[in-house]
């Protein structure tokens, strides 16, 4: 089977799919319910994922429903992304251990898992796209990044519907898969319509899918992710926001929106593409043992930006701004790309539901 074949696959022989993941050696991960959410956890069985499960999202609200149908994939993204299997929130990167009189430094070997990721979206491969150029960069990749990259087996989904807070039509990056993954599925009502994206995802599939798609079901596969498309109301002009943002930088929109933003780091948190990180020094209570430890950060604390003098952006105002900028202005000077990726996450699970996209619309339109 060669990468862009389609086939066509029972709902039952999605089982069958993640036996065979777990028999090469993948830790299969994919979508569940738990804490009133669909989070991303270990997956064993059909039984695992969220089967007739759909997601009420709006600024500042989540809440799961039950569906009438036999949908595995019927919810929008949650508050996981593929972020924390890469670029784990703690990661240790030096130990130094006391041996007799002296003491030994050692820096750990990077953990190589081989994964598979079940249910990823457009966005996220997007997000992993601009990931990959932050800590696979020429110059410095990132070792820890990169050893738990190489062993990543990624079965992308096409979006059945679009949550309120999706805005990925306006930032090129979904609802349609078209890159980045092994095998992507499009689910319709009795099967999936599985498009082979790698030579990997090919010898994963072998013969589980007996038979070709008939034409109604390949064209009703292609309007799956387009009626997703449709229903998105909130946008970004992915063309205009850079200047937008940078000719307005003492715009009054900062200060009324850092009068509602409680800086708690949410949006940054579930961002797919946030990468900020500081470094702590862990010390054993016997003082023989001590790990230096890569952890998430976010700018919207004050000490991020501590220096000798200190700190660079000491309000609420300044490190949101600093936050939105770099994210939608900035980010395309540094890397050529957005940094974000329409996931809507940050609306969604902003506790007071500020919205990004109205932000930048309130500043469209010149200089106040």
């Amino acid at each position: 089977m060669l990468p862009d074949a389609k086939v066509w696959l029972a709902k039952t022989a999605l089982q069958t799919l993640i036996d065979r993941l777990r028999a090469a050696g993948y830790e299969v991960i994919g979508p569940r319910v738990a804490d009133g959410a669909v989070t991303l956890g270990e997956v064993s069985s059909l039984a695992d994922l969220p089967h007739g499960v759909r997601d009420d999202q709006q600024p500042g609200r989540y809440r799961l429903t039950m569906a009438d149908d036999d949908s595995y994939f019927d919810h929008v993204v949650g508050p996981h992304s593929l972020k924390p299997y890469l670029f784990p929130p703690r990661t240790t990167v030096l130990e130094v251990l006391r041996v007799r009189d002296s003491w030994e430094a050692r820096v750990p070997e990077p953990p190589r898992p081989k994964r598979a990721i079940l249910g990823v979206r457009s966005c996220d491969l997007h997000a992993l796209t601009i990931q990959d150029r932050v800590f696979l960069g020429e110059k410095h990749p990132d070792p820890e990044y990169a050893a738990r990259r190489e062993g990543l087996f990624l079965v992308a989904v096409n979006c059945s519907r679009s949550a309120a807070t999706c805005f990925c039509v306006s930032m090129n990056t979904g609802p349609t898969v078209t890159d980045g993954a092994d095998l992507v599925l499009t689910e319709l009502a009795d099967g999936f319509v599985v498009s082979v994206g790698t030579e990997a995802g090919a010898r994963i599939l072998g013969d589980l899918g007996k038979r070709e798609p008939t034409p109604d079901e390949l064209a009703t596969a292609e309007e799956v992710p387009r009626r997703a498309a449709t229903q998105q109301t909130r946008r970004i002009n992915s063309a205009t926001v850079h200047d937008t943002l940078m000719n307005n930088l003492t715009h009054p929109r900062w200060d009324d929106v850092a009068k509602r933003c409680l800086a708690c780091t949410n949006c940054t948190m579930v961002c797919p593409t946030c990468f900020c990180a500081t470094v702590n020094e862990v010390n054993d209570l016997a003082g023989t043992h001590t790990t230096r430890e890569r952890v998430w950060e976010s700018c919207f604390n004050e000490e991020h930006s501590w220096t000798a003098s200190g700190a660079v952006h000491p309000t609420t105002k300044t490190r949101y701004r600093q936050w939105l900028t770099h994210k939608l202005a900035t980010w395309i000077d540094q890397f050529g790309t957005s940094g974000c990726v329409g996931c809507g996450r940050c609306i969604t699970w902003c506790p007071v539901g500020i919205d990004i996209t109205e932000e930048v619309a309130a500043m469209e339109g010149g200089v106040a």
